[in-house]
């Protein structure tokens, strides 16, 4: 902690000293410390770990989170399904380095197949595994080359648990990654074209995951299927997001973790229709990947 710049404006570090000095004066200010920033409480900041007062209790919002969260991890009604989906127009920048990587998530997927019934992989991350498990054509699509080597054997994971993994079964697909570009949908099982990019997932997928959205009793959804920034490719998340509320009011726990998936129910204007709306994307998947948040073990009270 403590990155910043000096007064030459160039990259700056606080030192120890500095940073416990600042500490106690953030101790002085108060007798009760109340972390309601449940964004940031997988970070070991200052303002997390370091007012030492004798009562430090969660906020109201916090609270909340881990509640659900809890629900989530510990004790769900089942069928439980989660769905992680990982895809947008930062991706853009990232396309040489992979994008959404399978490796960037293995340990959220692993943890989950630990607990879930069902999981939904789509986003960039399904084109290394359809590729990997089904020799499939996924032309420019994003690739992980590091993550297709641990596709298998999280494969057979999901085996021994009797976790059954759902891909998608058809894309819209691009030529560029933009919105206004030459577009057309192709199955996986004809294959995408060399010149094409998978940007978002095509009806039949749509189709295929609302089905089994809607026979959920627990939804953990992490992440958009598409780049749903570019309204050409914007379908598929806003099915999702219907199908989470559709499955709300049949009295399912429906958990939306992850700025981007929490930004794309937000501009439909339906957080209010699922159960939860998660303020924290670092800090959901850290919860999701069976970690502690710093944030919250310092706490003396929940």
């Amino acid at each position: 902690e403590g990155k910043g710049v000096d007064k030459d404006n160039k990259p700056a570090k606080a030192d120890k000293e500095a940073i416990k000095k600042f500490c106690a004066c953030l101790t002085s200010l108060a007798d009760l410390y109340v972390n309601d920033a449940f964004g940031t409480c997988h970070r070991p900041h200052s303002s997390m770990v370091g007012v030492n007062v004798p009562l430090r209790a969660a906020g109201l919002l916090v609270e909340k989170e881990l509640t659900y969260f809890n629900t989530a991890l510990a004790d769900p009604k089942r069928p439980y399904l989660a769905i992680l989906e990982f895809l947008k127009t930062s991706c853009l920048c990232l396309w040489d380095k992979g994008g959404a990587k399978v490796t960037d998530k293995i340990k959220v997927i692993e943890s989950l197949l630990d607990r879930v019934d069902e999981m939904i992989i789509g986003g960039g991350m399904c084109f290394t595994f359809l590729k990997v498990l089904h020799n499939a054509k996924i032309g420019k699509s994003l690739f992980d080359q590091e993550g297709a080597k641990i596709v298998n054997d999280l494969w057979k994971k999901a085996e021994s648990k009797k976790v059954k993994i759902i891909l998608p079964v058809d894309f819209v697909c691009g030529k560029e990654f933009k919105d206004e570009t030459t577009i057309q949908t192709f199955s996986i099982k004809d294959g995408i074209p060399d010149d094409f990019i998978g940007m978002d997932i095509g009806p039949e997928s749509i189709k295929l995951f609302a089905e089994i959205i809607a026979k959920a009793k627990t939804i953990m959804w992490n992440g958009p299927p598409g780049v749903f920034e570019f309204k050409n490719f914007g379908k598929g998340t806003t099915a999702m997001c219907q199908a989470m509320v559709d499955a709300t009011a049949k009295g399912a726990i429906t958990i939306v973790g992850g700025g981007d998936s929490a930004a794309a129910i937000a501009n439909l204007k339906l957080e209010d229709k699922v159960s939860h709306v998660s303020t924290g994307g670092g800090a959901s998947l850290e919860l999701l990947e069976g970690k502690e948040l710093p944030g919250v073990t310092y706490l003396t009270t929940l």
